[in-house]
């Protein structure tokens, strides 16, 4: 490929690899940032569940944790 040109096969097939790859890293990243926004939001709904039922939903003397 070095010193060599390219024909129009070749610069259509190098421009059509590079706009896919752009593509697939745009859906990555929104992919990414939904994960986000989801995560945060069963957060922020599991948060908001403890508050109405009046704290944790644990005993007081608990400390939290597979074994008590």
């Amino acid at each position: 490929m070095f010193g060599t040109t390219l024909d129009g096969q070749q610069l259509f097939g190098l421009i059509s690899l590079l706009t896919l790859l752009a593509f697939w890293v745009l859906v990555w990243r929104r992919e990414r940032q939904s994960m986000r926004w989801f995560r945060a939001w069963a957060t922020r709904r599991q948060a908001e569940r403890q508050a109405r039922e009046g704290g944790s939903g644990r005993d007081s003397g608990s400390h939290g944790g597979p074994w008590g």
